[in-house]
Order: C-alpha cells, then structure tokens, then sequence
C-alpha cells in the first residue's frame, strides 16, 4: 500500500506553465507608448470641441494603457519561481490583472453611461469636424495597437484582458466617428452621446466576460469546455479501474489545469500501470499535463466503495480516506453524479 500511494501521488512533468517572461513584452510595451502619446493629446482635443464621446474614448485609453502596465507587471511576477508557502509561484498575479481590467472596464462605463444620459438630455455644442478627424486618427491608433497585441499569447487571461481592452476602444472610436459625421451634416448633437452609449455596452460586456473568467479560476471552477462528471466517467471506464472519487479539476492559472483524484484498482491489478495510463489519457484527450493521481488497490487501507446513495453512508473504518468524498462518486456502468 505504502508504495502504492507514493507512486500514486507522481506528477507529469517537463511540461512549461503560463506565459514565458519575455515572449510578449516587446508588443505589449510597444502598444503602451502609442496608447499613452495619443491619449494625451485626445484629451486636449476633446476638451476643446466638447466631446464626451471623445473624452470618454480617452478615459478608455487610460484603462487601456493601465491594463497593459498590469499585464506587465504580472507577467514578471509569474515568472518568479515557487518558494515559501507560494508552492504554485505567484501565477494568479495575471488571473489578479485580468480581473481589475474587467472591473475597472465595468466602473468606468457605469459612469461614461451617467455622463452621456445627461447629455442625452441637455446636449452641448460639439464640433463635428474635429471629432471626425480626431476618431479616424484613434481607429487607426488603434489598429495598430490591436494588431501589436494579437501578435502576443492571448490564451493568457491576462493578455486576453488587455487586448479586450483595446479591441472596445478600437469600436469606440468607429462609432465617435460616426457620431462626429452625424453632427457635422445634420447637427444633430445627441449623437455624440448614443456613440458613448455605444461605447459603454462594449465596456460592459467585455468588463463582465473578464470579471466571470477569472472569477471561475479563483472559484476552483473546471476549466470551460471539461465537463468533471463526464471526465470522472472516461476515468473509471479505464482497464482495471473500479471506483474514481475526490475528483477536483481547476485551474492554476489561464492555460494551466490541474486535477487531482484517488482511483481504485481491482484486487490484483497493477497500479503503476493503471497511474501511467491514466496520466496519458488526461494529456492526450483534455490537455491536462499537471495531475495528481493516487492510486490504491481496493480494499488496502480499509477503503471500501463509496455509497451512491442519497442518504447517510455506512459507517466506514476509522483512519478510512474516504470518510468524506467531496463530490460525486464515479464506478463502471451507469450511475447517478
């Protein structure tokens, strides 16, 4: 039993994890010097011709600029190696990123919303021709700058949140600049408030999108797309394998699951087998290279099967691993989840 369990606790290795520390800091610092130039002079100018619209779009290249500053600073922070009681390193300092891009994306369009209800209302005088141009040179900034961070890793969640960042900016100026058309040949000067309005539902649900995403990681949640019940089942279907439980996948970090379980072997079964095929199921069929898989016969230790009954479980012996099961119980042929 004994050397069961200390095979059985083996991780798969050689696998890399996240973002490597200098693959995507050339693009994400090239986007932050033409972000933060062009703002400041979007700033003036929609001073100057009393555009919300405008101001609102520079408001955005702030959170804009300040995502990727983020996105930076957490990319180096992962890369610190694990030490102390930080065993998985500092990786969730991107899922960290990520999340304040989303909810500083949420904060900033429930005020750009205010703002552009009051202009709704009392609509000042907006120079049309001078939003035109300023726009159209922002959709072109902007461009740029989404094509600089397409180039980067965006399964990283934290890239992802920035480049989410620019991409509502970019759709943000596309409709300033409408707007700006509208005033400048109909003088209808409530369009630069819509185009805000515009603005501000891009804000929400990119804001939310980030906000949920990287609330599940730090929920423990399964990564989207992996169904635990159906992955328990594929488990327990293996050769040899009688009962799978204390299944938990998540996620370390965006691009990192993780799993653990305690498998049960037939009486007679080769465990050590049965732990290495498992491992290369999980990396062939979900992607999942860092497992830990404990691996016992039936029967050693005490352990016995799992009640899939509702009600109380029989009593177990005590010293038993499986005293409390946390989560579903997984055996050959159909059961309950």
């Amino acid at each position: 039993m004994t050397e069961h369990a200390h095979s059985g606790h083996s991780h798969a290795h050689g696998h890399t994890h996240g973002v490597s520390p200098d693959a995507d800091r050339r693009w994400l610092r090239a986007a932050l010097i033409l972000l933060t130039a062009y703002m400041a002079v979007e700033v003036v100018i929609g001073v100057l011709a009393q555009s919300l619209a405008l101001i609102s779009d520079a408001a955005h290249m702030l959170t804009d600029a300040v995502s990727i500053v983020l996105a930076l600073v957490a990319m180096r922070l992962a890369a610190k190696p694990a030490r102390g009681g930080y065993t998985y390193g500092l990786k969730r300092a991107e899922i960290l990123s990520a999340q304040a891009n989303g909810i500083t994306l949420l904060v900033l369009s429930v005020w750009l919303a205010y703002e552009a209800v009051q202009r709704l209302i009392s609509p000042p005088e907006v120079t049309g021709g001078l939003v035109v141009i300023t726009a159209l040179s922002g959709v072109v900034i902007n461009l740029i700058c989404t094509w600089f961070l397409s180039k980067a890793n965006r399964s990283s969640l934290n890239i992802e949140g920035a480049y989410q960042h620019i991409l509502t900016d970019l759709f943000g100026f596309i409709a300033t600049a409408i707007s700006g058309l509208i005033v400048l040949t109909t003088g209808f000067q409530r369009a630069d408030a819509i185009a805000s309005l515009v603005v501000v539902a891009l804000m929400l649900k990119a804001g939310a999108g980030l906000v949920r995403e990287s609330g599940r990681i730090f929920m423990e949640a399964a990564p989207a797309g992996i169904d635990p019940d159906a992955l328990g089942d594929h488990l327990v279907a293996a050769d040899q394998v009688v009962e799978v439980h204390d299944l938990h996948i998540w996620q370390i970090t965006s691009g990192q699951p993780a799993l653990s379980a305690h498998i049960l072997v037939a009486p007679g079964g080769d465990c050590h087998k049965v732990r290495r095929n498992l491992h290369e199921l999980l990396r062939t069929e979900y992607g999942i290279t860092h497992a830990t898989l404990q691996v016992d016969h039936l029967g050693e230790q005490d352990d016995e099967l799992l009640t899939l009954s509702p009600g109380p479980r029989p009593e177990q012996p005590s010293g038993s691993h499986c005293d409390d099961s946390h989560g579903p119980v997984h055996r050959p042929g159909p059961h309950r989840h």
